[in-house]
């Protein structure tokens, strides 16, 4: 296992700088659309759920107390989609239901209804960028 983690390590080192900068564009557009999408299926009886749904782009910072895992700085070429902050600070009972409430998830099935257009998008930008990197040498 250790290995593997640093084969990949040692292979993803190795993508060239203007590649990755490339992709940043299409993670940012994933990142908003499945906001956009957990947003829509929230369940709205303040607000405060809906709007604490926030997207972290590489180099910021995630606001305190979300989910999953609390604040913490995006990497490069890395987009985070958090729900909750301060006011916030129930999301993983709604999403999950406590012995009281059902529950009502809106942050998966946001994920899973992005996920397919989201990779495509990706894989476009990375296959564009080498395709022009490779044009370029």
């Amino acid at each position: 296992m250790a290995n593997d983690l640093a084969s990949l390590k040692k292979r993803l080192a190795a993508i060239p700088k203007d590649v990755r900068e490339a992709v940043q564009p299409a993670l940012i557009k994933s990142g908003d659309d499945m906001a956009r999408a957990a947003r829509t299926l929230a369940p709205v009886d303040t607000g405060a759920l809906k709007n604490s749904i926030a997207v972290t782009y590489p180099g910021q910072s995630t606001p305190p107390y979300s989910q999953p895992g609390g604040s913490r700085v995006a990497k490069e070429n890395e987009v985070i989609i958090t729900a909750g902050d301060t006011k916030a600070r129930y999301v993983h009972l709604v999403e999950y239901g406590t012995s009281h409430s059902h529950a009502k998830p809106f942050f998966w099935p946001a994920y899973r209804l992005t996920k397919k257009r989201n990779q495509n998008r990706i894989k476009r930008a990375i296959n564009k960028a080498v395709r022009e990197g490779w044009v370029g040498k």
